[in-house]
This record gives C-alpha cells, structure tokens and sequence, in this order.
C-alpha cells in the first residue's frame, strides 16, 4: 500500500483503502485480473477501462486505480488526477526498490529475437525478469517492472519505438544499466517523417545509460553505430566487421536446423552452434554475447547457452499441400526483415517460392524498400508471387533484376488457389508481409485444404 502512495505522490487526489492493504498483481484488463490485483482503469482508443471497473472487482481486484469518480464497494481505491501516469510512477516505484540490473532492447527490426536470446543467455546464470510477448510499449513495460521481486537479479525488457521521446519514457521508468540497439532502419518513417528522427529516437536509450553503463551496438549498422558518440557510457560494437569488438565468424547456414559460427571476443574464441534458423541470428546471439560478457559470463558458458536457446518464433514452419513446406513469417514486415526472410529461404535445398505482401509505415521510403525486397528475391527464390498495392514496384524491381517468374496475385482467394495448383513434393514456400495484409490466412488455407 505505501508503494502505491508513494508511487502516485503529486497526482493522488483521494484515497479510500485500508492502510495494511496489500497487491499481488497489476492489471489492465479485467478479463485477466486475478485475486489481490491492483486494477489500473485506462482509456483506450476505444474502451474506457473506468467502464469495467465493477467487471475486475468481480474477477477478485482488491484495489482499483482510476482518474474519475468511482466507488466500488470492498477494495480500495485510489483517485489520481491520470490513471495512465499513476501506472508508471508506481511501475517506477517498484523498478527503484529493487536492485537489479535492466538491460534494455530498441531498434528497428529484431528487438524482440534479440530480447529472447539475452534473456535466455543470462538466465544460465541468473534469476531473470524479462518483458513478454509484445508488452513493449509502456504500459506493457510498467506490467512487467510490477511483477519485480527480490528474487530477480537481471531484467531484459524490450523497447518500442513509434515516436520521439517514447523510449526516453521507458529508460525514466527502468532506469535501464545496458542499452542495446540492434539496428536503425525505416521502421515507422511514416509516422516519424524522417530517419533523423528515428535516430533520434533510438538514441535515447543510450543517452538514459549512466556512465558505468554499457551501450551494445551494432557495428555493421553506421547509423547505429554512430550512436557510441551519444552516450556516456562505455560502447561495445557487435557484428562481423573488423570494428566490431564482439565479432561472429565463419558463419555457416544450415537451412531450417539452425546456423554455426565462431564467436571472437577479448582475444578469445569459440565455436557456437545455434538453433536458429537464418543466418541474421548472428547479430542478436553477438549482443547476448556482450551484454553476457559484461555480465560476468565466460565466453565457454555463452556458447553453451546459445547452443540451448529456445525460443517462441514467429515464423513457423509447417507441412504445406502436396508434400511441400510452408515457412510462414506474415506476422510483421520491414525491408531488413523481408531481406533476412529471403536470404534464408535461399539457404534451403529445393525449389523456392516466396509470397511477398505490402510493407507498411516505410512513409518516403516505400518504393525504395519494395524495389529492394523485388530485386532482392530475384537472387533468392525460383518463383516469386506479390500482392498488395505494391505488387506491381516489387514485381517490377525482380523482373529488372532477371527473374523470369514472378506472378501477381490480385486477391487472397486467387493466391490460395495459385499456390495449390502450383506447390510439390520438395517446395518451400515463405510468406511474409506487414501484418495489415493478413496473409496469415492465406497460410490458414493452404496449411488446412
């Protein structure tokens, strides 16, 4: 109870609640409270959560958060003057209570892989909180920061970005000791404008890190590389160029059953052998390795843990029609993405078809990017398939490029259709697109008939 005062401090306008009143949990949703919780009434862009406030106290809320008159009987209640800023300075509360080490991820494309594996490395050695699924915004970091305990030594937390000054909330709010960016690209340029300002977004990770911190950057990256001159804590480069200080070596495919390659560091090397399938692996399994090296971990026991890491991926692989495999990646687009997609469907042994949708947000950037991916998949896959309004750029760009193969798919009924008639024993067929496009279920009807 006092951590919620505390925590509330100059925007508590009242409070009704026994003072050895206690919390287990937080929520925000009051499908998902469970006994004990603290309940946080927000406004969404279209539901109020002020509106299922007696929906939580029925799921067992013990004490309710809310910016509007309320009075539900039983369980205390707490009027701030915004519930949302009521959230992060109590979640911050909590984070300055604990002694605990946070490591915080941005950048464009792979924040959350690259989250997965840091989190999976150091929990070889270490108690670790890490941000789930997409709780990356800040009301998904505040979620996470209030399930802290004294029993966590490390905290992983990934960082979105889809505006300035975002991700300087979330580094005020976890006070973050190791910065990673993984890359700067033109995720969200719509939104933003320009790439200087999505620099200037991701930089202000590195800028929150104290001067015993450690910013871990991606070396190959210049634009994220640049960012060591805007930080006072110490730079660590990973990649595979020679000014990398954590550098990945003979990196070898192997295909759908991961990738192997030596990691050299400190004037140490060692051979690793990871699950992962793909080849771009190599970056999020270098800054784990830096971030774990400053950690205290030996390269020895890093390559051990990379050798073990499991993760929930969002590309799945599944058997197709016809004797045919399906490696369904619809979840998310960017240009890097669709890049690294393509490169390891060129990894496989078979014949190789890509199905290739809209990428979305990419603002000034949006031909530049398809054309890329176009002229990108010509060098990738036997036969290529696009649809959504930028069929006719990506198509375009591989045709310039020499792919004599490459059809427009005009509905998701037709590409369904088309790829029945056209998949055999032996295919691999990769799917990628922004979410909006909903090609997953054009993976739903192939995987099903």
């Amino acid at each position: 109870m006092r951590e919620v005062w505390e925590g509330t401090g100059p925007i508590l306008v009242a409070s009704h609640c026994d003072a050895s009143a206690t919390f287990t949990g937080a929520a925000i949703d009051s499908r998902s409270v469970q006994p004990g919780d603290l309940f946080f009434a927000l406004h969404g862009e279209s539901q109020d959560g002020h509106d299922f406030v007696d929906d939580a106290v029925a799921h067992g809320a013990a004490g309710v958060v809310a910016d509007r008159p309320i009075e539900p009987s039983g369980v205390s209640v707490f009027h701030t003057s915004d519930s949302l800023t009521a959230l992060h300075r109590i979640a911050a509360q909590q984070r300055r209570r604990h002694d605990v080490r946070v490591i915080g991820v941005t950048g464009s494309v792979g924040k959350t892989t690259c989250k997965e594996i840091v989190a999976s490395v150091l929990g070889r050695n270490y108690r670790v909180l890490k941000s789930e699924s997409n709780y990356n915004t800040d009301i998904g970091i505040a979620l996470t920061l209030l399930r802290l305990t004294s029993d966590h030594e490390r905290a992983v937390l990934e960082m979105a970005m889809y505006g300035r000054g975002e991700v300087a909330l979330l580094a005020e709010m976890t006070a973050p000791h190791v910065g990673i960016v993984t890359n700067i690209g033109p995720v969200h340029l719509e939104r933003v404008g320009w790439m200087g300002g999505i620099v200037e977004a991701k930089a202000e990770l590195v800028e929150a890190l104290p001067s015993d911190g450690l910013a871990v950057l991606n070396g190959d990256d210049a634009r994220t590389a640049a960012l060591a001159q805007r930080t006072r804590a110490r730079t660590v480069l990973f990649g595979k160029s020679e000014q990398c200080t954590v550098r990945g070596r003979d990196v070898q495919s192997h295909g759908l059953d991961g990738i192997s390659f030596r990691i050299e560091a400190n004037g140490e090397s060692v051979a690793v052998s990871c699950p992962l399938p793909g080849k771009h692996h190599v970056y999020p399994a270098l800054a784990a390795t830096a971030v774990a090296l400053n950690e205290g971990m030996s390269l020895r026991e890093i390559a051990d843990a990379l050798a073990d890491v499991k993760l929930e991926q969002r590309l799945n692989v599944t058997p197709g029609p016809n004797g045919s495999t399906i490696i369904d990646d619809s979840y998310n687009a960017s240009p890097a993405a669709m890049l690294a997609a393509l490169d390891l469907l060129s990894e496989l042994d078979g014949r190789r078809i890509a199905v290739l949708g809209d990428m979305r947000e990419l603002g000034a950037a949006e031909e530049e990017g398809h054309r890329a991916v176009g002229s990108h998949a010509a060098e990738c896959c036997d036969v290529l398939f696009v649809i959504g309004e930028n069929a006719s750029i990506t198509s375009a760009a591989a045709r310039e490029a020499g792919h004599t193969d490459v059809r427009i798919l005009e509905s998701d009924d037709d590409a369904a259709k088309e790829l029945r008639a056209e998949l055999r024993d032996g295919d691999y067929a990769l799917i990628k697109a922004s979410r909006a496009l909903g090609l997953e279920k054009l993976v739903k009807a192939l995987v099903t008939q």
